[in-house]
């Protein structure tokens, strides 16, 4: 029982990892091959850990393993959300079938700020108060 059941999990993690092979080598752009490897080498990594920790089945693995899977739940979207940023900034195009860039216009390459999300994207209001230095209307 337990093999056949360590034996689905490995199956479909690897399964996963190879989704996220795939989407890295066919996604257009840094952007949604960041996603496809982060949900689905996550996703795999983690039912890999699973089918270890079942197949083992000694509670040091088993609390290892799930270490192991909430590290990369937690710093996988991070990590992901970082490279991105950092990508979208140093100027990586995006995919030219991408709809919207809710950061156009609101990210200043000088002085590497963000515009607040409460003012529609090419403001003029707010691009004569930036280039004045000031960051609020009248102050």
């Amino acid at each position: 029982m337990t093999e056949g059941l360590t034996a689905i999990f490995l199956v479909a993690g690897a399964g996963f990892m190879l989704i996220a092979a795939l989407g890295l080598l066919r996604m257009p752009d840094l952007l949604t091959r960041m996603h496809a490897t982060t949900k689905a080498g996550v996703l795999g990594a983690g039912l890999i850990m699973v089918g270890a920790a079942i197949y083992i089945g000694q509670l040091t693995v088993v609390v290892k393993a799930v270490a192991v899977v909430a590290f990369l739940v937690l710093t996988a979207p991070i990590a992901a959300h970082a490279i991105g940023r950092a990508g979208y900034f140093m100027g990586v195009p995006l995919w030219s079938k991408t709809h919207t860039d809710e950061l156009e216009g609101r990210y200043d390459p000088e002085t590497h700020t963000l515009a607040s999300s409460d003012k529609p994207p090419g403001d003029a209001t707010a691009k004569a108060e930036k280039d004045r230095g000031r960051d609020e209307p009248g102050s």
